[in-house]
């Protein structure tokens, strides 16, 4: 048995959603340094083209940085268009970008709520939709296309602020990948979640010490997250390791759902 084998993306190709920070900017890094090709996407032109630069000198691997919007089906539509007219098959979808709000029940707004479930939820659903044929074309029934949505410890277990939305949009991507892996499976395509924990980001900002040594009290694993604890998940469950593997919720979090 080849271990490096086993655990190898090197060659694969990979859209990471939202990879311009935070929690997709981790897996994106993650994968540019196993060799894996890797695209990312977020709105803002500059901030991904940076993000690419960034990852690029970083691992001495390959990431470009694409726009796109992905609140509207049009919006997906252009990113698909955009991979499709650069690759002929699509080995990893990561599917990050997403958003919270949170305010107290009685305050809490009709746009908030559809703006989060929208693109927490509908999106990614949508874009897995009109990747598939670039993900058929990735799989085969010993090396399957890899799904991954990234999920929430916010569904595993409830925290102290009123964010219904985020928490009943990350319950439903929890769920929502046993019904894609029971359907995908025939296309030799898996699909899991990844629910992180405390991991820094542009939702989850550790504003001083004082927070940290909080958050930290909290995780049994007794720290934050870092990228390589969501890169190796992430590196797993795209490599022969993860090929059975499917339907699944990873929890990387410390601990903290106990």
């Amino acid at each position: 048995m080849n271990v490096d084998a086993l655990f190898s993306v090197q060659g694969r190709v990979a859209l990471v959603t939202g990879g311009s920070s935070g929690i997709g900017r981790h897996i994106a890094t993650g994968y540019a340094a196993a060799g894996a090709k890797v695209y990312i996407c977020a709105r803002t032109e500059t901030k991904v083209m940076a993000a690419a630069q960034a990852i690029n000198e970083a691992t001495g691997g390959t990431c470009i940085g694409l726009t796109a919007d992905l609140s509207t089906l049009g919006g997906i539509d252009a990113l698909v268009a955009q991979v499709a007219a650069r690759e002929n098959a699509l080995h990893m979808l990561v599917n990050n970008a997403g958003t919270m709000a949170d305010a107290p029940i009685d305050d809490y707004g009709e746009d908030d709520w559809d703006q989060v479930i929208d693109l927490n939820l509908k999106a990614p659903f949508f874009i897995l939709q009109k990747f598939l044929p670039l993900l058929r074309a990735g799989g085969t029934a010993e090396r399957p296309a890899s799904l991954i949505n990234i999920g929430s410890v916010g569904a595993l277990k409830v925290g102290p602020k009123e964010n219904y939305a985020y928490q009943a949009s990350k319950s439903a991507i929890h769920w929502m990948a046993k019904g894609l892996a029971k359907r995908l499976g025939r296309d030799n395509i898996t699909a899991n979640v990844i629910a992180p924990g405390f991991f820094e980001s542009e939702m989850t900002v550790i504003a001083s010490d004082e927070m940290r040594k909080m958050v930290e009290a909290m995780v049994p694993r007794g720290r934050v997250g870092t990228p390589e604890d969501l890169a190796g998940a992430a590196i797993y469950l795209a490599s022969r390791a993860g090929a059975y593997v499917t339907g699944s919720v990873i929890p990387v979090e410390g601990g903290l759902s106990i």
